[in-house]
């Protein structure tokens, strides 16, 4: 059955504050140019829709540069602040062009227009050069686009590549491919501008990738700033190109970490990354000195040094909502309207699995122990939970729900071998993870396992649908989120950059290990879900496409299992607010009719 809203089972009061952390407005960490820093360029929803937005710091005047039924997620500015670029798809399908805008205002134009509409794979803005990378089912192309002259391909291969940073006088240009056939590891190469010619290659070889960051943002500067982990986790090094000699930057940091420069070349700003949190340092690349930088607990969205020294980031925790501003305490820049209503905070806990101690963090309704609760399954897989500020987490809770969030094999921020290990087993290691978290809060008198739901999206949604069908007796009811749901249709009809993720996953092709897709995917195992299902579905999905989960809704109404779904016009997920309330009303009032809080 189709599901909708029906009569809210929650009170007028509760409603109005989950929904108020929905609708009121956000902005993102403004980007801004190489050189005209007055100029920047953010995303906000203040519209009710996710758009881009120029910003003009001297006269602090705010133009909305974007407006479409949809949405804009992705925008950048050229280096002397004069054009926008945003990136044009349809309907949320994330297939599309490159536009351009005046900062100013004025027309849209395709910004090159011999470069087909694709999936992005990268985008450099020089002043007189232009890289853009493009996917297809056909593979990768990598374009250079000189300014005033022709067009032309400078990299093709059926396997994915990406366009990943040029230098500040735009004759050298680093990509990423993955020619050795794994792209979760991908290699370096780097060419000259004026002639295509390779100049250096970089690959630390299987299971490590490396991953260009940014080259040196001054005059004549060949230095590249490189993620790489030789030993075991994210950390940094330093390549000088033009000496082809590197310098690995070690740090006494437990978690992963990832950098940028300061405008003058002579620190990193570097993030950290550790257990749901974060912080900043500044690292001195003369003396090696590594000054933290004081920002609160919680989690950092992104951060960015101007040129007059200061630092500025995206900030919140669970309880307080993002916040744009100065490391050092002033608010950047702040959304128009209300703050939302804060939200709860979450508790950690470490519990052993099979794999070693797994992460997880808790979140506590009102009222005492064992609680009915909602496991929150995040996607990726390559991604983590963390403190940082989720209207949706918060919703749960208004609710009346424990939340469980739960950092299985897959996620990142514990390591590469904790990232790596469900290569040959994706759904069902992580599964075994959140099965170890559920026995021990059971056993902690924290969960009621009578009252346990399971939720998730992207992959998230994947790992909820394969949950219901290979551990029935924990569940209780599921919320598939665009899931993954039949893993042999899905391959066949998602975007090529996927298909090769998952032959690095799986271990093939599912011609060539089509038992490991079957073992992983979820319609395998419908005949044994017992809980009622809500599948949440987007039209235009080119990740977890439609007729992969039409074809397991199918399998359910044949064999009379209890479910309903609700589609939406759009792809990925939606970045048009009113939508997403929607989204979440349906899931929790599907919630509250089948798990009592």
């Amino acid at each position: 059955m189709t599901a909708e809203p029906t009569t809210p089972a929650l009170s007028p009061e509760v409603t109005a504050r989950w929904q108020a952390r929905f609708r009121a407005p956000r902005v993102s960490l403004p980007d801004w140019a190489l050189e005209a820093p007055h100029r920047s360029l953010y995303a906000s929803d203040a519209s009710g829709v996710v758009e881009q937005y120029a910003w003009d710091r001297t006269t602090d005047a705010h133009r909305q540069a974007t407006d479409r039924a949809n949405g804009t997620l992705i925008g950048t500015l050229s280096p002397d602040g004069e054009t926008i670029w945003w990136f044009a798809d349809t309907d949320g399908d994330e297939f599309g062009v490159w536009m351009t805008q005046p900062f100013a205002g004025g027309e849209d134009r395709v910004a090159v227009p011999e470069v087909g509409p694709a999936y992005p794979a990268g985008l450099e803005v020089g002043t007189s050069v232009v890289a853009m990378g493009r996917s297809t089912d056909d593979g990768s192309e990598l374009w250079l686009a000189p300014v005033g002259g022709t067009p032309r391909v400078v990299y093709r291969h059926e396997d994915p590549a990406s366009v990943d940073a040029l230098t500040h006088d735009e004759d050298l240009l680093v990509i990423s491919h993955s020619e050795h056939g794994d792209p979760r590891y991908p290699a370096l190469r780097l060419l000259r501008t004026a002639d295509d010619g390779v100049v250096a290659e970089k690959w630390d070889g299987e299971g490590r990738g490396l991953h260009a960051l940014e080259f040196a943002p001054l005059p004549g500067d060949r230095r590249l700033l490189v993620g790489h982990e030789r030993r075991g986790r994210e950390e940094l090094l330093v390549w000088d190109v033009g000496t082809d000699t590197e310098t690995e930057i070690v740090l006494d940091l437990p978690g992963d970490v990832t950098a940028g420069w300061y405008p003058d070349g002579s620190a990193l700003l570097v993030g950290h990354d550790h257990a749901a949190r974060s912080e900043l340092y500044r690292y001195d690349l003369g003396s090696g000195a590594l000054e933290r930088l004081d920002t609160p607990r919680g989690v950092v969205r992104g951060a960015t040094a101007r040129p007059d020294g200061t630092v500025e980031l995206a900030w919140s925790n669970s309880e307080r909502p993002p916040v744009i501003r100065r490391a050092d305490g002033p608010v950047v820049l702040a959304a128009p309207g209300e703050e939302p209503p804060a939200a709860y905070p979450v508790e950690d806990r470490w519990v052993p699995g099979p794999g070693g101690d797994v992460h997880a963090l808790v979140v506590r309704p009102a009222g005492p122990a064992p609680y009915a609760a909602a496991f929150l399954v995040h996607g990726g897989p390559e991604a983590a939970d963390d403190d940082s500020y989720r209207a949706r987490r918060a919703a749960y809770v208004d609710a009346g729900y424990a939340v469980v969030h739960v950092n299985y094999r897959g996620s990142t921020g514990y390591g590469s071998a904790w990232r790596d290990a469900l290569t040959g087993r994706p759904g069902l290691t992580e599964l075994e993870d959140v099965a170890a978290v559920y026995d021990a809060l059971v056993e902690e008198g924290f969960l009621d396992p009578s009252r346990a739901l399971i939720s998730g999206g992207s992959w998230g949604g994947f790992l909820t649908l394969l949950g219901l069908g290979t551990q029935p007796a924990r569940w209780a009811a599921g919320i598939a989120e665009v899931p993954v749901a039949d893993y042999l249709a899905a391959y066949e009809d998602e975007m090529e950059g996927l298909r090769a993720y998952d032959r690095a996953l799986f271990g093939g092709s599912p011609e060539e290990v089509h038992d490991v897709y079957v073992r992983s995917s979820p319609i395998t195992y419908a005949e044994a879900v017992a809980a009622p299902v809500l599948v949440v579905a987007g039209a235009n999905d080119p990740r977890c496409p439609i007729r992969q989960i039409d074809n397991y809704l199918a399998r359910l109404e044949e064999l009379g299992k209890p479910h309903e779904v609700y589609r939406f016009d759009a792809g990925h997920g939606s970045l048009v607010i009113e939508e997403t309330i929607r989204q979440v009303e349906v899931a929790l009032d599907f919630a509250l009719r089948h798990v009592e809080p």
